[in-house]
């Protein structure tokens, strides 16, 4: 392997020609006359992933690490392409995926590659593999991208004591403290909650904190989606920073967001971000990661009452199966609903998949209770939420808030759906990405291309950020965008060899064109990859190039730092 050398620190340049000067002089006196590599990017416009400015230069790869970034006009390679007028960057770390055994089906998980991502964190919100040294064995080297995960809280709870509500017994919790040991001896990164989802949601503070000190052991950190992101949300944000501080561990908050009728209560986003500020200032390491996008997904569950779910998932099916369980449930959801929240209708929520139900993918449950409605009155015209924004009016598509949550619950009993909410403003997603602490994940899982009408970050919130909010909307510059997408999450989460570009490092590199990367997938039409992305490298091997995935699959699992190395 080529001796490592940097043979240029030209970062800061004022210009493009100081910068070449600059590096020319390094390279004259440090390297040797002729370099030999298995890969050579040249005449890129080199983006870190520091935050620094650009500059002009070469990216050397060997042996799967970075080799030399500068002027290297010599230097020769197994390969060599030329990257003029395109953005040499390191891989994307998607800070925030689901994507665990869906690897298994789909390990070329293209959707992520195609938006420039070779690192993924999965396991978010609560929700994780059960056996993370199993898992990590399975994908080395079969899938394309480099892998770490977190344990999930969720699928922990679930291990002792099923999806009911109640407290831990302490049998329980020592079963649990030793399933979360035995995930970070495996190199799990750390511990997710998911508080809005059973069983996590019956947890106390004090129970979480307790399974937390376990995580904070082996240097993990603390992934929450946190326990309110509606009226309560400053309320959770201290209870995500009280875990992490007592249990002795790094704070990362899931996906920062602000509906809209909460940002105009409290004060906008502001008010939540100068919590997570006003923590940093106190001494606290918290991160904060963000979806570009005014929708949120989750499940349909998310819409039925906590009185029907805390007996866990079984229970509730079978007493929403009979009259008193189903007429206890409308009255939960009425007052939950229309009362509490003052809504008279649900065209906000849009059916992403349903396997029981393909026909609803991509309508309201508004445009649903409105097609059953039609088809009992024997098939009258259908009003679409587009339409009838209030699901008031008359003729067969004058449905009522009943007619809905009957939907809703059919739907669920049939075996549920995955949705998608619009309920956010673009203001406050623009003010949220602006702040220096916030990084950039997907939410997203590996997508089979065309299945469903799945919420478009999946395909293109990278190519959104860069297309949208830097060239576009010039909100943040690319240099800063990048430093998110890279070098902040690997920080975060203790990737120490990710996310620069830096002689050693791991060599995961994206090319792009700065003038055309966008993103094409859309609510309507999500199945569109990005566009303007042209190679990316993962561990030294392309695996897509010109475009064209490669096949290649050199990625496989990154162990956290409580990892004992006995192997898998």
């Amino acid at each position: 392997m080529t001796a490592l050398v940097l043979l240029a620190a030209v970062t800061g340049c004022a210009s493009a020609t100081a910068a070449h000067k600059s590096a020319a002089i390094v390279a004259a006196q440090s390297a040797p006359a002729v370099s030999s590599y298995d890969l050579l990017l040249r005449n890129g416009r080199i983006i870190d992933g520091s935050g620094n400015p650009w500059f002009y230069g070469d990216v050397a790869i060997d042996d799967g690490r970075i080799a030399a970034i500068g002027a290297l006009p010599e230097a020769q390679a197994d390969r060599v392409i030329d990257a003029a007028g395109l953005v040499i960057a390191p891989g994307f770390i998607d800070v925030h995926t689901h994507a665990d055994a869906d690897l298994y089906r789909i390990p070329m998980a293209e959707n992520f590659i195609r938006d420039g991502v070779t690192t993924i964190i999965t396991g978010n919100c609560g929700g994780s593999v059960r056996d993370v040294g199993a898992y990590f064995s399975r994908i080395d080297n079969r899938t394309t991208l480099n892998v770490a995960t977190l344990i999930g809280h969720n699928t922990t709870l679930r291990a002792v004591k099923g999806d009911k509500a109640g407290d831990l017994s302490p049998g329980q919790m020592e079963q649990a403290k030793q399933i979360i040991r035995q995930a970070m001896l495996d190199g799990a990164v750390g511990l997710s909650t998911g508080l809005i989802y059973i069983p996590g949601q019956w947890s106390t503070t004090e129970e979480i904190i307790e399974l937390n000190k376990v995580a904070g052991e082996y240097g993990g950190i603390y992934a929450s989606h946190m326990r309110n992101e509606g009226g309560e949300i400053l309320a959770a944000i201290d209870e995500a920073l009280r875990i992490g501080r007592e249990g002795g561990t790094r704070v990362q908050i899931s996906h920062f967001k602000l509906p809209t009728s909460v940002a105009r209560q409290i004060g906008g986003s502001d008010a939540t971000l100068n919590r997570v500020s006003d923590a940093r200032a106190a001494g606290q390491e918290v991160w904060v990661d963000q979806y570009p996008y005014t929708a949120s997904s989750t499940s349909l569950t998310t819409l039925l009452p906590d009185s029907i779910l805390e007996g866990g998932g079984d229970a509730a099916r079978k007493l929403l199966a009979t009259p008193q369980g189903h007429a206890q449930a409308m009255k939960a959801m009425h007052q939950s609903h229309a009362i509490a929240r003052g809504r008279n209708h649900f065209g906000y929520a849009v059916i992403a998949s349903c396997r029981a139900f393909p026909s609803y993918h991509g309508k309201s449950i508004l445009d649903v209770a409105q097609m059953r409605k039609a088809q009992a009155d024997g098939g009258a015209e259908l009003l679409t939420s587009a339409t009838q924004p209030s699901g008031a009016g008359g003729g067969a598509g004058d449905v009522t808030m009943e007619d809905q949550y009957r939907a809703i619950i059919d739907i669920y009993l049939k075996g549920g759906a995955q949705m998608v909410f619009h309920s956010m403003d673009e203001t406050e997603v623009s003010n949220i990405m602006r702040h220096p602490l916030v990084s950039i994940g997907s939410d997203s899982g590996v997508r089979a291309f065309g299945v469903g009408v799945p919420h478009p970050r999946g395909y293109g919130t990278n190519g959104r950020v860069l297309g949208r909010y830097v060239r576009e909307k010039k909100l943040i510059p690319l240099e800063e965008a990048i430093r998110k997408m890279t070098s902040m999450p690997a920080l975060a989460f203790r990737l120490n060899d990710r996310g620069l570009l830096r002689p050693g490092y791991a060599a995961d590199v994206v090319v792009f064109d700065p003038k055309t990367v966008t993103d094409k997938a859309t609510f309507e039409k999500p199945h569109q990859y990005s566009e303007g992305f042209t190679h990316i490298i993962v561990n030294g091997e392309m695996v897509m190039e010109e475009g064209k995935m490669t096949g290649a699959t050199p990625g496989g699992p990154l162990h956290g730092p409580g990892w004992d190395g006995t192997g898998l």
